[in-house]
């Protein structure tokens, strides 16, 4: 009689892509007797957990920090490995500055020392604080067993676990991030830094549920921001190793375009150049949202209607090699403006100009030496922008890194833009072409009542029962640990349909 384990390597999986999402995914199941195999667009791993390499620079090509590294520790403790990187919190979290002021305001971990950076214009921050994490902490470790680790198989179920929510809370699915924090303080300068936990979904605090604070207490109380040793390429260095040791394949330059089927199921999938890819099971690490459309040419998922739907805004992002060390520069760094409610009001929908934008700056030399040669700095530049929607048109790319880079030079006090030793600019067009971001949108649909848990586009197909989905457009959502929990999700929905569990 065969055994679970030898049962298991009778089956393969097909993996279409390999951000964090398919590589998870492919080690869960690889771990557990599957035959994988992976096929990626891009010429390497990591999807937008990716890498550039140029003049002896190295960039973090987007995230730069994550949340909730537990999530990491459950992926290798379920996989029976130890941890293959290293990570190590940031405290300071962040440094903010606004235009026309040389301070920055460091945020720290340690509610004291935060509450001496707002002394002056927030009087009784820290106990104000304080009230304001214990309701957001109260939030977060009411959902997330019963809500956010759960696969849900229709709307109704996913109804059915929210009502067990305590009810205090339903407020929170009303107001808004600002309105949430207009509760507990006064000033400006605070609500602003502390609503800036949306932008890092892809939004902005007037238009994200007030649920999504629980991501303030990730950063503030429950596990920090933590960055990784040697870059934060390296967790996909270390899952590649991995992987290789299981003797998974991947297929790189490889870009899906069609499929085929048979009495319901799905047999293959062809590539541009007419390689069929067969398997047991396919899960697919693109867009989930986007795959539904432009593979299945799915009617509800059209262009047209995605179009309506709610996405996170692009990224438009400049990679620079800095000749010179720049001490007014933190680790991590947001340049804010100061007409903040216009600006996050009008930014989606291209209506206010980009000529003094708002953008995060991360120093990967100042924590990974080695990122830079000697005596340089490694810089990325994050803006957030309209999507391809809004502004189809980016012509004027080089302009807006001018503008940027001009006013990095003047917050920083250092001639930036003089000591440039290499540039990269990826502009929303690069990003839509690059990983098949539907209209360039840098963190896929956006997290609004409409488009939570059971209302995201889910993690099994609709009509074929050998395809599954993994990544931020599905469940749960955005960001580095959901991702990961997206893949502990669809690894238990496909050994669910082998009866394995």
């Amino acid at each position: 009689m065969l055994t679970d384990k030898q049962i298991l390597i009778m089956k393969k999986a097909l993996i279409i892509g390999t951000g964090l999402g398919g590589l998870s995914t492919a080690l869960r199941l690889a771990k557990r007797g599957y035959t994988v195999e992976m096929v990626e667009k891009y010429h390497q791993a990591g999807g937008r957990l990716n890498q550039i390499r140029k003049a002896g620079f190295t960039f973090d090509m987007a995230p730069t920090f994550f949340s909730m590294s537990y999530e990491f520790r459950e992926l290798m403790a379920s996989c029976g490995m130890d941890m293959p990187f290293e990570f190590v919190e940031l405290d300071p979290l962040y440094a903010v500055n606004f235009a026309g002021s040389k301070r920055y305001y460091q945020i720290h971990k340690n509610l004291s020392r935060l509450a001496a950076e707002f002394e002056n214009i927030e009087p009784g921050f820290e106990e104000k604080m304080k009230r304001y994490l214990t309701s957001a902490g109260k939030l977060f470790h009411d959902v997330e067993d019963i809500i956010i680790r759960r696969n849900f198989n229709s709307k109704m179920g996913y109804l059915q676990q929210m009502a067990r929510v305590p009810w205090g809370h339903a407020p929170k699915m009303i107001r808004s991030v600002w309105s949430e924090l207009d509760r507990y303080f006064e000033s400006d300068e605070v609500k602003q830094i502390f609503s800036l936990v949306a932008f890092f979904l892809g939004a902005t605090p007037f238009d994200t549920p007030a649920v999504y604070t629980i991501l303030s207490y990730t950063e503030m109380v429950h596990d920090g921001y933590h960055n990784v040793k040697g870059g934060m390429y390296r967790i996909v260095e270390s899952l590649l190793e991995e992987l290789k040791k299981e003797g998974v394949h991947i297929h790189y330059n490889t870009e899906i375009t069609g499929y085929t089927e048979q009495n319901g199921r799905i047999t293959g999938f062809t590539d541009r150049v007419g390689n069929t890819f067969t398997a047991d099971h396919y899960v697919v690490n693109a867009d989930a949202a986007w795959f539904r459309n432009a593979i299945f040419k799915r009617t509800e998922y059209s262009t047209e209607h995605l179009d309506k739907m709610k996405w996170t805004l692009a990224p438009f992002t400049i990679y620079l090699g800095v000749k010179g060390k720049i001490d007014t520069l933190h680790h991590h760094n947001y340049y804010l403006g100061t007409n903040f409610r216009e600006y996050a009001g009008k930014i989606f929908k291209n209506q206010i100009s980009l000529n003094k934008p708002y953008y995060y700056v991360n120093v990967n030399s100042k924590f990974n030496p080695e990122s830079a040669p000697e005596g340089c700095e490694s810089i990325f530049i994050l803006c957030p922008v309209p999507d391809l929607r809004y502004k189809p048109d980016w012509s004027d790319r080089e302009e807006l890194a001018r503008n940027i880079i001009q006013d990095l030079s003047e917050r920083s006090g250092y001639d930036v833009a003089s000591n440039i030793l290499t540039q990269t600019i990826y502009d929303p067009v690069d990003w839509e072409k690059t990983f098949n971001l539907h209209r360039g949108s840098g963190l896929g649909l956006a997290h609004d009542l409409n488009q939570m848990g059971a209302f995201r586009p889910k993690n099994y197909d609709e009509k074929f029962p050998n395809v599954f989905y993994v990544g931020a457009s599905t469940t749960p959502g955005t960001g580095l640990p959901m991702v990961v929990i997206s893949s502990r999700l669809v690894t238990e929905r496909i050994l669910k349909h082998d009866r394995v569990i």
